[in-house]
C-alpha cells in the first residue's frame, strides 16, 4: 500500500541526510498517516489521512458526526 493521502496526494518527500563531514546519504521523509473512519458520500469508510487534513477539518470523522446529530 502506498504512503499517500487518500485526500490531498502528499507522499513521501526524498534528499540527503548531510553530517558535518559534508558525508551524504539518501532517505526518506514520510508523511503522518493515520487511519481514519470518515464519513464519505454519505456512508462509513476508512481513510489513510495525513495529520495536516485532519487538523485543517478536511476529514468528518464517523463517530463526530454522531455526537453533533446527537447534540
Amino acid at each position: 500500500m502506498a504512503l499517500k493521502c487518500d485526500l490531498c496526494g502528499k507522499g513521501p518527500q526524498y534528499g540527503n541526510v548531510v553530517s558535518h563531514a559534508n558525508n551524504t546519504r539518501r532517505r526518506r521523509w514520510n508523511p503522518n498517516l493515520k487511519r481514519v473512519r470518515a464519513i464519505v458520500a454519505g456512508t462509513h469508510k476508512h481513510l489513510r489521512v495525513c495529520t495536516a487534513c485532519i487538523r485543517a477539518g478536511k476529514v468528518i470523522k464517523a463517530g463526530a458526526a454522531r455526537v453533533q446529530k446527537a447534540a
